[in-house]
């Protein structure tokens, strides 16, 4: 069985360095089993970036939505009086208590850890543990899921890495930083159910029409380029990946440039936040 000073070595191998920022996407059964569970895989990437170095994760919360794929899904045969009363009845975000949805038992070990920082957006908010957390946490925009006034361009500037443990590329939301820079990228409303100080109400909003159809091509693209700045290994049993998240953005946006408006998007499992 895995212990945290083993895990703690293979990611310094893959590459985490002390100091790091780290964006985390994953998968906690993909490491197989450890001893202690969540809290010793975190105990073991903390340890692995030191106490200079920050974790962040995302927390997104996709079913406080009126058009995203989990409320499509819950309502999908109600009746007009159910649907409103569902509305009705949605609990608001609170970026203090929300839980994560979707994201995984890791993204929830880093929300629930005392010290632990959440950026305030009521769908696509990200949680981090270290001296960057409030840098990177703060200034979140309602219009503006994953774009510039987002978590995700905090981590461009900061020259993050990126680390998909045991998940693959259509987990990675530094590409949707790389939707926001295509050249007037489609938009649509949004609409959201947040706790305010008059208690819970609901909050409309126009911002970039997000699509990860594509991102598990995009991603397979990018490592097959002989210049991929991407290194793999593994955590545990979990196939893993370490990469810049600069250099991922910037890829991204050549690739999307490319074959987006040469096949247009594919909206099949396009993501509806």
């Amino acid at each position: 069985m895995t212990t945290a000073s083993l895990l703690s070595a293979e990611l310094r191998e893959l590459g985490v360095e002390k100091g790091m920022t780290l964006l985390l996407h994953a998968s906690l059964r993909s490491v197989g089993p450890v001893r202690g569970g969540g809290p010793t895989v975190l105990r073991a990437l903390l340890d692995a970036l030191g106490p200079e170095g920050t974790l962040v994760v995302p927390t997104f919360t996709e079913g406080n939505s009126l058009t995203s794929r989990a409320y499509l899904h819950m309502t999908r045969d109600l009746t007009r009086h159910q649907l409103l009363s569902y509305r009705e009845h949605m609990e608001p975000f609170c970026a203090a208590s929300t839980p994560s949805q979707g994201m995984g038992r890791l993204a929830e070990e880093v929300r629930v850890t005392p010290g632990a920082m959440r950026s305030t957006h009521p769908q696509a908010s990200f949680a981090a543990l270290g001296p960057g957390s409030a840098r990177i946490t703060s200034g979140h925009a309602l219009d503006c899921l994953l774009g510039e006034r987002s978590p995700l361009a905090r981590l461009y500037e900061e020259e993050a890495y990126v680390l998909l443990l045991g998940v693959g590329y259509e987990t990675c939301s530094a590409f949707h930083l790389a939707e926001y820079r295509r050249p007037r990228p489609p938009r649509r409303r949004y609409d959201c159910r947040v706790l305010t100080d008059d208690g819970p109400r609901w909050r409309g909003y126009v911002d970039v029409d997000l699509d990860d159809s594509d991102f598990g091509v995009l991603g397979r693209d990018l490592e097959a380029d002989a210049d991929a700045a991407i290194v793999r290994g593994r955590i545990g049993t979990a196939d893993s990946r370490l990469f810049p998240l600069r250099w991922a953005v910037d890829a991204a946006g050549d690739w999307l440039a490319e074959h987006r408006s040469r096949c247009g998007n594919l909206p099949a499992e396009a993501d509806r936040a």
